[in-house]
């Protein structure tokens, strides 16, 4: 999701000004509707929606204008594909209290990243683990739930502030054991907040430590979500477009 849809208009679906598009994604499980915006007569541009899953969907392209029914100009399929960070939101999401395999993340530690690639890495990430389709029973300490704070082991809350990924850390903060894993020490003694701390992470730190810290600046601060149960409203300020989300 949030790429830059361009839609090319024919001769004959260049209509007046009061006429509105909209971009309808179906999917298996969840529909998107997108506004548009005109960048010339014969051109709209959108934002493409982040999917629940990989899959074909149908993409209509609708005509609204007041006093008129909707009309559908076209129909057109559109694939969501597999990439490199909704692959590593599925190995994160699976080796949650998997010791061997959490162990093994902290090579990328070593590595070190430069900063930019540690945002990039982070936003697009966080986005892919937020239309991960996690089990009811999924647990950022794992599945192991016999396991007490007292033992010493690495969480995924270790590796997000490790490598100084805010908007992960945030995401796994509001899933279930998220909180608790903040009191967890691995087998160095660290903590997530003391590893924010010793690393001079500041905002991660203050985001582990206020009880009421405010989701960070997401998407590069281009856009804003709001949830209402099944329903999401998104604008992306960069182009001026909103989009809602709804199970199918």
């Amino acid at each position: 999701g949030d790429s830059v849809i361009t839609v090319q208009l024919t001769e004959e679906d260049k209509v007046e000004d009061d006429v509105v598009f909209y971009l309808v994604f179906t999917g298996s499980t969840v529909q998107h509707c997108t506004s548009t915006r005109k960048i010339n007569p014969g051109s709209l541009e959108t934002i493409s929606p982040g999917h629940d899953c990989c899959e074909t969907v149908k993409v209509a392209l609708c005509a609204s204008r007041e006093g008129h029914p909707v009309l559908v100009v076209a129909e057109e399929t559109f694939q969501f594909v597999q990439d490199e960070a909704y692959d590593a939101a599925q190995f994160l999401a699976t080796c949650a209290g998997n010791q061997q395999a959490l162990n093994f993340t902290r090579f990328l530690d070593r590595s070190r990243p430069p900063a930019a690639d540690v945002d990039f890495l982070d936003e697009k990430v966080a986005l892919a683990f937020r239309h991960l389709k996690l089990p009811a029973e999924w647990n950022v300490l794992g599945a192991d739930q016999s396991l007490t704070e007292d033992i010493p082991r690495e969480t995924l809350m270790h590796f997000a502030v490790r490598l100084g990924l805010l908007r992960l850390t945030w995401f796994l903060l509001q899933q279930p054991g998220g909180r608790g894993a903040l009191s967890i020490h691995n087998n160095e003694g660290a903590t997530p907040v003391s590893l924010a701390l010793e690393r001079g992470y500041q905002k991660l730190h203050q985001l582990l430590t206020e009880e009421e810290a405010r989701e960070p600046d997401s998407w590069s601060t281009l856009s804003h979500t709001v949830h209402s149960g099944d329903y999401n409203v998104k604008h992306h300020r960069g182009l001026d477009v909103y989009m809602l989300t709804a199970e199918a």
